[in-house]
């Protein structure tokens, strides 16, 4: 039978994928490259290092980055824009190295996926080389030309996406490549723009979003599953927790670009010294603001802030709950009380590193960590997901 002949929902539910024998190797090494880049990726934000490099795909026209200001640098159109810092320039400029890393095992994930598929390492190769030559028309100043490159092979992706079956884990494999060179877009706007909130927001939701996809992609490479009677209605609980959790890494994200985590001082549970601080919650969640503004270091007033303070505080007990109520849930299940124990820790590390934050004024290795314990939910819901199949 031909693979696309399959449904999706015969591959996802109980079909084993008929991928390249070392595929899921290179998917757990893709999963922990990706891990590392979204935990750097905090420790750069949160060192204020996001633009220590104001050009992009370089570093003050460098490959790598400047070791000393005197490196060739101070001609360079950047210093116009920021002047140069070593001690961040080296954060921001491996940081994209990293990615890039991730960037092409992603690729080499999604040629392999599509291998099968007629002309679908064409379709894959295409849309890369797109990417590709995009980028130093960017950096001629092309901008128009090169926004269009990018869509044409992101829009090359999505299409094979949307036509292809998962059998061979096609559909999942060039869609993490369309996720991550969109993501890659993201951090170019995070800099250019000068980390605009919306753009940061998504640059991390994004990051997350491309862990996930290949957490799944791995375990369903892999082949474990875990076969129980009631694995629907738990995929369905699974599924509201994670939707839950990924609101609240959404609302800590928009605190993080927002410089909100010390709107409330150090005080906890109460706020500034009261339990309903005054607050503006409609200018603390406006979206779009413009771009031209430098907003490192934050442009809202203390109201808003405390509003977006507030708001990621109320939505972790909704968040911390559901994902209690999960691990007890898990608990009475034979075969996944090793997961809830997990899960529970987990939750109970979060919130004690998120009042940490607050009462020891955002110390860098506690933001870190929080950035890392939200990761590490969200990969034991995903592999939740992915590994639960009723019995046949």
């Amino acid at each position: 039978m031909n693979a696309d002949a399959k449904s999706p929902g015969t591959a996802i539910g109980h079909a084993r994928p008929t991928v390249y024998r070392h595929f899921h190797r290179i998917a757990w090494l893709a999963v922990a490259l990706a891990l590392g880049v979204i935990v750097f990726g905090a420790f750069v934000r949160l060192s204020n290092a996001g633009l220590s490099c104001p050009d992009w795909p370089t570093c003050y026209g460098r490959a790598s980055w400047p070791t000393a200001v005197s490196q060739g640098v101070a001609d360079h159109a950047a210093t116009a824009i920021r002047p140069v810092e070593i001690h961040k320039a080296w954060r921001e400029q491996l940081h994209r190295m990293i990615a890039g890393g991730l960037g092409v095992l992603v690729l080499v994930l999604a040629l392999l996926a599509a291998r099968r598929r007629p002309h679908g390492v064409l379709q894959v190769a295409a849309a890369a080389v797109l990417v590709a030559l995009a980028i130093p028309l960017y950096m001629r100043g092309m901008h128009v030309a090169a926004s269009a490159l990018a869509i044409a092979g992101e829009a090359i992706l999505l299409f094979a996406a949307l036509r292809w079956s998962n059998i061979d884990l096609a559909r999942t494999a060039v869609l993490t490549l369309a996720v991550i060179i969109f993501q890659a877009l993201l951090g170019m706007w995070t800099v250019t723009w000068l980390l605009k909130p919306i753009v940061v927001m998504g640059h991390l939701l994004g990051g997350l979003t491309t862990f996930a996809l290949l957490a799944w992609m791995a375990w369903r490479a892999t082949h474990s599953p875990i076969r129980l009677a009631d694995a629907l209605l738990l995929r369905r609980w699974v599924v509201v927790v994670l939707v839950l959790l990924a609101a609240q890494i959404a609302l800590g994200g928009w605190t993080s670009a927002n410089y909100a985590a010390l709107a409330c001082a150090n005080d906890f549970p109460k706020c500034v010294g009261q339990w309903w601080p005054p607050h503006d919650f409609r200018e603390g969640f406006v979206l779009w603001r413009g771009i031209g503004v430098d907003y490192e270091g934050g442009v809202l007033d203390g109201a808003s802030r405390i509003a977006i303070q507030m708001a990621h505080r109320m939505m972790a007990v909704v968040a911390f709950t559901a994902l209690v109520a999960l691990a007890l849930r898990l608990l009475r299940t034979p075969g996944l009380r090793g997961w809830a124990v997990l899960l529970a820790l987990l939750a109970c590390t979060q919130v004690a590193l998120g009042i940490a934050n607050v009462k020891l004024s955002l110390p860098l290795d506690v933001a870190v960590a929080h950035n890392a314990g939200a990761v590490l939910l969200l990969f034991v819901l995903v592999s939740l997901l992915a590994r639960l199949r009723a019995i046949d």
